[in-house]
């Protein structure tokens, strides 16, 4: 019995496209000159996507703490009603009650505050009764701020405060306290980092 021969046209439907590639004088592997290069690896996608994702607002760390900062505001807006206090003016007297009679300047620091924005403050606390200003007896050029009577006696009804705004963040106290830490850390880096800018150091 005779076997039928394939075809030409079946030979060459049933090679392979290597074997085309070898019939032709070149191999499969190798694109033609001029083709679209190699797709990028995933390794340097990967990269590309992480650069990209660099300006995108949910992964700016500065934004996460300007809105936290914001909620804080918030509550300590609804907080501090009962005292008759600003979150702003709330701070000034924390320093007051902690320290005691201080400069404008010195409390100013303490508050990294210039005396633009400082001074407003004093004004509104001296006018609610809570604060006074007056000339320093050891240098007329200075001013020194300390807390009035009604000053001192507000802070018994402040010590309220801190308590509900642990209760607010919903944080254990060492978790709190290991959060600041990293704050202030960071604060300090970044006060260095703006010292070196200003020297011109890279």
């Amino acid at each position: 019995m005779t076997v039928p021969q394939p075809s030409v046209g079946q030979e060459n439907a049933g090679a392979t496209g290597a074997d085309i590639d070898a019939n032709t004088g070149s191999t499969g592997s190798t694109a033609n000159a001029g083709s679209t290069p190699a797709p990028a690896e995933p390794t340097e996608l990967a990269a590309a996507d992480a650069v990209e994702n660099w300006l995108r607002l949910d992964r700016q760390i500065c934004f996460s703490l300007h809105a936290a900062s914001r909620a804080f505001n918030g509550v300590y807006r609804v907080i501090l009603k009962d005292l008759g206090l600003t979150y702003p003016q709330y701070l000034v007297m924390l320093v007051l009650w902690e320290r005691g009679p201080l400069p404008v300047k010195r409390l100013g620091e303490h508050l990294r505050l210039d005396s633009g924005t400082l001074s407003p403050l004093l004004k509104r606390l001296e006018t609610a009764g809570l604060v006074r200003r007056e000339r320093s007896a050891r240098d007329e050029r200075s001013v020194e701020v300390r807390p009035t009577g009604a000053g001192a006696d507000l802070r018994e009804r402040a010590l309220e405060v801190p308590r509900r705004i642990v209760a607010a963040t919903g944080f254990e106290l060492a978790e709190i306290g290991a959060l600041r830490e990293r704050l202030d850390e960071l604060t300090a880096a970044l006060d260095s980092a703006i010292a070196q800018e200003a020297q011109g150091t890279p």
